[in-house]
Order: C-alpha cells, then structure tokens, then sequence
C-alpha cells in the first residue's frame, strides 16, 4: 500500500496547478436539461434539431451508469474523446516539455511514445522479459529525479498478457511518480481491474474504454479512473465540451445493455479459445502466446510472407514483426464465428 503521505502536487507542472480552468456557460448554470428555462447564454442556434446545445460538459449520465457498473464514485471517473485524449491530458498535467521523461515497457501501445513526443517529453525504454512481464527493478532503476509517468498496459497490446499483479504493486508502492495503467482490455481478463486499488494508491491512474468489449469503437469514449485530486486536476485542462452529445447518448443507449455486452464478451472469449485450438494445427505457427485480451499473438516462420498472403485473400492480421520481442510475429484480432472459421481454413492452405 502506497504511503499516504505521497505529495500529488510536486507532480503537477506549476502552470497547471496555478491553472484557473475556463468556465463554460453549462457550467455556470448547471440544470441545463430544465425545459422551463430560456437559454439564452452560450450563443447557441436557438432551432431545435437534437443538437444545437452544447452536451453536458461533466457527463453527468454517463458517469453516473460508469459509477453504479464500475462501484466508483463519480468524482473518481473523467471522460474523453476516446482514450488518447484521457493520455495527453495525463502528459499535459504532469510532464514539463523538454524536461521530464516518462517509462514505458515496450513492446506496447505505440501511442504512448507518439503523445509524449508531441508533449516534448522523453521516453525512457525498459524492455519486457522474455515472458512479456515488467523487469520491476530495472524500471524502478531507470527512474529519475525527472520522471513523472509510467505506463502499464495490461492486458498488454500487442502481447495479450496480464502483468503479474505482485511486480505491479511493487511498482505502484515504489515508484516515484504516477503509475498509469491502461486497462482497455480488462473486460476479457480473468484478472480483476486495479480501480479496486484506487483509494490504496494515490499515484494510480486507471484508464479503460468502450471500444473494445463495448463496440463502441466509432464513438470514441475514453475513461478514467483516479483519486478526486488527480480528477481535478485533469478536469482543469480539459476542454469545455469534450465528449459530445451523440457519443453521450450512444454511450448510455449501450451501458443500459449489459446482459447483452456480457453475452458478446463470453462469446469472443470462447472463440478466442476454439481460435487458439485450431492454430495449433498450422505448422508454420511457431508459438502462439498465452493472452487474455480480444487477441491473439502467434510467432510464425515470416510474419511479412504471411500477412501477405492473407492480404491476398482478403483477410486483414496485424503484423507486430518491427515491435521489440515481436519478431516474426502475428496479432490476430478474434472475430466473429465465421470469420475466425475463414481464417482458419485460409490458414491451413497457405505453403
């Protein structure tokens, strides 16, 4: 458990905490949903068509169902436009351009490097072990006086592993800065989300999203879930009206639906399981490694030949070869039924 006594504030870039956020109009009088009232403030088209008013700039629905789902409060959840929005707030917050670095364990999600690089913020790499785990003394080593962020993903991507829940408190308990994690495939885990964590560890950042198990990929809602401290800390840098009406809606329309999303989530995990037996049947499939995410890596004889040929036969794989400790390997995103039978037979005539 992370000492109490953990300082937020020597965190945060002294602009940003000095910050006074902007303050919208929906912000200034909050019932904005009263059909009593004349709007007559955010210099708004005053014609009705569903959306010329500004949404909600807190999200309050959505945050809301995310609270009662997740058993969060709700000043512990900021939204954004998708997940890379929820990051760049993060780096903006924490990390002075040209002088802090953040940790990241490559092979991982590449945006990372891409929005510290717009940030003007160092990276600092620690390779994965060979079993795709944090060498927690190497990052904790690696550290300096400089840096402020590290970044988890796990279930990791492209690896499709869970980071071992003990190097993963080690890390949380030692490590002098924020510790995000990036859990935007957690819903196809047996492991449990580290929100559970939150009032144990100050310095957590939890992310997660509903584009993955939620289908939601087209609306672009991100997640994020903290201490109110960092929260509002966040909220002061965000714009006013970043989630938008229409993705608020669709948003509530799925979180009501949660039989449903269940039901899809167990059946990619089942075939998830069928996709793996049959890939041991494909002789030029060296390792197919362990996941728990929505995919599936596999080390072939020649990644490039290989997604190649399935080009060819109209079937799109993600070739991870150019990640570190990914050579000649293959990410498989599990489909539908018939998809993945596609696949399979597609896979068997390849020579």
């Amino acid at each position: 458990m992370r000492s109490k006594d953990f300082d937020l504030l020597k965190l945060v870039r002294p602009n940003i905490a000095a910050l006074k956020p902007y303050s919208s109009a929906r912000d200034e009088f909050k019932d904005a949903t009263s059909n009593q009232m004349i709007f007559l403030d955010a210099n708004e088209n005053p014609f009705e068509n569903g959306v010329n008013r500004y949404p909600d700039p807190q999200q309050k629905d959505v945050k809301s169902m995310l609270s009662n789902i997740k058993n969060i409060p709700t000043e512990n959840i900021l939204l954004g436009n998708g997940s890379d929005e929820v990051l760049d707030l993060i780096f903006r917050a924490f990390c002075e351009p040209n002088q802090d670095n953040v940790i990241t364990l490559p092979p991982t999600y590449g945006m990372y490097d891409v929005l510290a690089n717009t940030n003007a913020i160092d990276v600092l790499k620690v390779e994965l072990d060979t079993n795709f785990q944090p060498k927690v003394d190497d990052i904790l080593n690696t550290q300096n006086s400089n840096t402020k962020l590290l970044f988890l993903c796990s279930p990791n991507n492209p690896t499709a592993n869970s980071f071992e829940a003990s190097k993963i408190e080690k890390l949380l308990t030692n490590f002098n800065g924020i510790v995000v994690i990036d859990e935007a495939y957690i819903d196809f885990s047996e492991d449990e989300s580290w929100i559970s964590k939150l009032s144990d560890f100050p310095n957590l950042i939890v992310t997660q999203t509903l584009s993955k198990a939620y289908g939601m990929a087209g609306i672009r809602l991100g997640i994020c879930y903290a201490s109110t401290e960092i929260i509002s800390i966040l909220n002061k840098i965000k714009p006013p009206y970043n989630v938008n009406q229409l993705t608020q809606q669709k948003a509530i329309q799925r979180l009501e639906k949660q039989q449903e999303v269940q039901n899809e989530i167990q059946n990619i995990i089942s075939e998830r399981s069928l996709l793996i037996k049959a890939l041991k049947s494909i002789t030029w499939i060296d390792i197919i490694y362990p996941t728990q995410a929505n995919f599936v890596l596999v080390k072939v004889d020649d990644a490039t030949k290989r997604y190649n040929q399935l080009v060819e036969k109209g079937i799109v794989v993600r070739n991870r070869t150019n990640q570190p400790l990914c050579n000649n390997c293959l990410r498989f995103t599990v489909g539908t039924s018939e998809e993945n039978e596609k696949l399979i037979a597609v896979l068997k005539k390849l020579n």
